[in-house]
């Protein structure tokens, strides 16, 4: 058990950005395809704040983020390398992804990464959008 609890921590401890290699990384180490896991996440997190919290029907803040590209600018060139840097796409990946803006870059990313990832592809030239 020990072994599953320090990986577990280790996990815990990753950012978003992290968190996205070490998936590419396990999918290409496996040959397996993480579709079927990912679809459940939204109502694992869903769940939590479903049976009461606080109890309050006021706002609450926002802690998961989606950074949505809504243009690449003039600068496409530099908005691929950082769409690469943030997502850990490969070359063709990103440039389609890029092409088809307005896309998602990062789902459910943590505020501090959804930010971080938008000052860098702003400062690239491109445009976003946190949902």
């Amino acid at each position: 058990m020990s072994k599953v609890d320090e990986i577990l921590d280790s996990i815990g401890s990753m950012t978003v950005l992290e968190l996205s290699e070490l998936k590419e990384a396990f999918k290409e180490r496996f040959n397996v395809e993480a579709a079927a896991p990912a679809a459940a996440m939204p109502m694992m997190v869903a769940a939590p704040g479903a049976d009461g919290g606080d109890g309050g029907g006021g706002a609450e803040e926002q802690s998961e983020f989606d950074v949505v590209l809504t243009s690449a600018g003039e600068k496409k060139i530099q908005v691929i390398k950082e769409v690469r840097t943030l997502t850990n796409l490969g070359l063709k990946d990103a440039k389609e992804l890029v092409d088809n803006a307005p896309k998602p870059i990062l789902e459910k990313a943590s505020k501090e990464d959804a930010e971080k990832a938008k000052e860098l592809i702003e400062a690239a030239g491109g445009a976003v959008e946190l949902k």
